[in-house]
């Protein structure tokens, strides 16, 4: 069995909100949408990068506009969990990267039956472009 490495905690929720749980049970901790899996931090990138409200509602057509402007405006009374939280995701994402294999080099694609005639040799070598 994999050994998880300890989930760093949140500070303290400052201002809660009706449509924003956080449960260690669910996703590691970190504040989500309630009755859904999806963590605040990504509607609030989204809305911090610029993305328009109609845009976010058509991306998760799932939320309610309620649940949408709920979980911003927790975003933005408790930016220090906010921040803590992203920092957190980075870090768990950089030690899931540095776990990942290298491609070997030398390594080639075979070539497949169903690729007669489509594609050059080139693409069936993995030498794309140009």
């Amino acid at each position: 069995m994999p050994v998880v490495p300890p989930v760093a905690s949140l500070p303290i929720i400052l201002i809660p909100h009706p449509h924003v749980r956080v449960d260690k049970k669910a996703l590691a901790g970190s504040p989500h949408v309630v009755g859904t899996r999806i963590p605040v931090r990504r509607l609030y990138a989204f809305y911090k990068n610029g993305t328009p409200m109609e845009k976010i509602l058509k991306r998760y057509p799932q939320l309610s506009p309620a649940k949408i402007f709920d979980a911003l405006a927790f975003a933005l009374d408790n930016p220090e969990v906010m921040e803590a939280d992203m920092a957190r995701e980075a870090d768990m994402l950089a030690q899931r990267d540095m776990k990942r294999p290298k491609r070997l080099p030398g390594l080639r694609q075979v070539q497949l039956p169903f690729m007669q005639g489509g594609q050059s040799e080139d693409v069936v070598a993995g030498k794309r472009g140009a």
